[in-house]
């Protein structure tokens, strides 16, 4: 499918193998009194920066309402950053509108957590996935139906006629994410967005849903986002993790790396209410920390995690917000139990 050039965003940074550039990234919310009154803001994504590699599968985890469905919809533009910016193969989209839109959202694959209530109820499989085609301008007929039964094939809803003609209320959970992830990708993104895809399906059905992921992952050299809160999964799908906490990015690295040398004490808690096959450190974690996350309206000084943490320093934990720590090489935590050089958690 040809894109018109003119109506992609202008182009601002050089050309890498980074896909997708967050930088101090802020995605608050407006509270109003009455509808009129301005009386704070709701801060779901405060001052995150990450990249994303071409062809790099990565997992964003954390408890609900840590802001990790907030920055995916701002990648998916749903959302605006209130500060910050997105870069998208170098090009700034934070803002863009129209034509420009249009295009980037034909770059973007989105598997939405509720196959069932992903899929409109009224419209058989054929005609959900031509929607898509048709609405981005692919006219030719034949087409729009070889690249149906394509994607079709491509997620394992074989023989495609037997799927074609159905309804979604005709299909298994299995099968309807199957169809969401066909859709998804019927415009053949460079990204996939996929917002735990596996969450509401059954336990048998959960691992090959995650597979026939990685598989057109790898066939088609896919960026993929994988939003989650069950770290058992992690292991299975992605390279890097970034673990999310009241709006904070608060620790990255390579899932090995993290299972086995969790360094942030959010993450030993999340750990801890996690069964996660082979991870050295399982067996040693200490009981999650007591308490709720913090209000994102009026969030605690310093560290966010502070108030819940075990190890909090007095006067510093409290008082600053952790710096950008690189105990380990590759391995990043914000957390001041770092800020001597130590390399391991503390037990």
């Amino acid at each position: 499918m040809s894109i018109d050039v003119k109506a992609t965003p202008e182009r601002v940074q050089a050309d890498s193998d980074i896909l997708i550039s967050v930088e101090n990234l802020h995605v608050w919310f407006e509270l109003k009194k009455w509808g009129f009154s301005h009386v704070g803001w709701v801060r779901a994504v405060d001052n995150v920066t990450f990249q994303l590699k071409r062809g790099e599968a990565i997992a964003i985890v954390g408890e609900s309402g840590c802001g990790k469905s907030s920055l995916m919809k701002t990648l998916l533009l749903l959302n605006r950053p209130h500060k910050g910016s997105v870069f998208f193969e170098g090009q700034d989209i934070s803002n863009i509108k129209g034509k420009a839109l249009k295009w980037y959202r034909s770059q973007v694959g989105y598997v939405q957590q509720d196959p069932y209530g992903a899929l409109p109820p009224f419209m058989p499989v054929h005609r959900i996935l031509e929607e898509p085609l048709i609405i981005n301008g692919v006219k030719d007929k034949h087409e729009r139906d070889e690249r149906i039964r394509q994607a079709l094939q491509e997620v394992a809803l074989t023989p495609v006629e037997d799927f074609l003609n159905k309804y979604p209320h005709m299909l298994s959970g299995g099968q309807q994410q199957r169809v969401v992830i066909a859709r998804a990708m019927i415009l053949e993104p460079k990204l996939l967005v996929a917002d735990e895809p596996v969450s509401m399906l059954d336990a048998s059905v959960r691992v090959e849903i995650l597979r026939l992921l990685r598989k057109l992952q790898e066939e088609h050299n896919l960026s993929v986002m994988y939003i989650t809160h069950d770290l058992s999964t992690v292991r299975f799908f992605s390279e890097r993790i970034f673990v999310m906490y009241a709006g904070k990015l608060v620790e990255q690295t390579h899932i090995e790396e993290l299972l086995n040398n969790p360094l942030h004490p959010y993450t030993k808690a999340l750990l801890t209410g996690t069964s996660v096959p082979d991870a050295a450190n399982a067996t040693h974690l200490k009981e999650v920390p007591p308490g709720e996350p913090p209000s994102l309206v009026n969030p605690p000084n310093g560290c966010r995690f502070h108030p819940r943490c075990a190890h909090a320093i007095a006067g510093v934990c409290d008082v600053k917000e952790p710096l950008h720590f690189e105990p380990v090489p590759g391995h990043f935590v914000n957390c001041w139990l770092y800020e001597d050089g130590r390399t391991s958690f503390p037990e």
